[in-house]
């Protein structure tokens, strides 16, 4: 059996997770007072953001201690289980790089990684594509009395996953980011000039500005033609839609989805505290695969 295994900065929540047959390791969000919290599992996104709004300094983010993936992998091996691990860019994380050296410090041989370039919105779409992949092979194998898709064969199709994978996203106010280290002082401060709304993107594993658009209705004409100028929407893959704050902020990507494109409505998911901590309430985003991408 395939165990599929990421980490919290995909947003996946335990009751998606256990529906997917994924399971998730939490990163860790840091109070200003001291307390830490387990993402995705200690505090709702919403009560998070209530708090992110009125704190007087930015709670801090940190990956998972290696002794989590170190337990998991043990166990996995102990059932005769291999591990598909998937975590977010290994340039705003030191996620990946732990997991990794847990795999190591376990020593098994029965785990292989994508770094998925990627983060949020994006990294939850190429795991759920693996899941996809998984148990597309597990039926195929029922079904022919044969070998199902290898661990393998999962891996190098999320490998060429990921060169069509893209995450499109508007930020209220990108001191977050700036503050949390994630976007270079002299990019937030021309792209925070008043009444304009930034729009970033995951570049080569990094955040990276995408344009910028004057108001609210501004930033969805400008992300819808960041779309088209990424490849468009497949119509053979999932979508996600996301939100810090407010729900209401993907309603007009859904809208788009239904009257301009013809598609079916994204998957609807809040972004969660890790994530937000650097974005901050007032961001949403679309991740997509574009139509470049085939799997055979």
């Amino acid at each position: 059996m395939i165990r599929i295994l990421t980490d919290s900065a995909s947003d996946i929540l335990p009751a998606e997770a256990e529906q997917l047959g994924v399971t998730v390791i939490p990163l860790n969000v840091t109070l200003e007072d001291g307390v830490v919290l387990r993402d995705g599992i200690d505090m709702t996104p919403s009560a998070y953001y209530d708090h992110l709004a009125s704190c007087r300094k930015l709670p801090t983010t940190s990956q998972p201690s290696p002794e989590l993936f170190e337990k998991f992998y043990l166990e996995a091996a102990a059932a005769g289980d291999e591990v598909l691990g998937i975590f977010l860019s290994h340039e705003l994380s030191g996620t990946w790089q732990c997991a990794k050296l847990a795999a190591d410090l376990a020593n098994v041989d029965n785990v292989l990684f994508v770094d998925s370039a990627n983060v949020c919105l994006g990294e939850a779409l190429l795991v759920r594509l693996a899941v996809q992949l998984r148990d597309a092979g597990k039926r195929l194998a029922v079904q022919l009395r044969a070998a199902g898709r290898t661990l393998v064969q999962i891996a190098t199709d999320l490998e060429h996953a990921k060169e069509h994978l893209h995450l499109v996203a508007a930020i209220d106010d990108l001191k977050y980011l700036r503050k949390g280290g994630r976007l270079p002082a002299a990019v937030a401060v021309a792209g925070g000039m008043l009444g304009i709304k930034p729009l970033i993107t995951i570049k080569e594993g990094k955040v990276a500005m995408a344009g910028k658009a004057r108001g609210l209705p501004g930033a969805y004409v400008a992300l819808f033609k960041k779309i088209d100028e990424l490849g468009g929407i497949s119509p053979d893959f999932a979508t996600v839609a996301g939100y810090s704050a407010s729900l209401r902020e993907v309603q007009p990507i859904q809208n788009y989805f239904r009257d301009t494109l013809d598609l079916p409505e994204p998957l609807v998911r809040q972004i969660g505290c890790v994530i937000g901590t650097h974005a901050g309430p007032g961001a949403f985003g679309l991740a997509f695969f574009d139509k470049g991408l085939v799997l055979e």
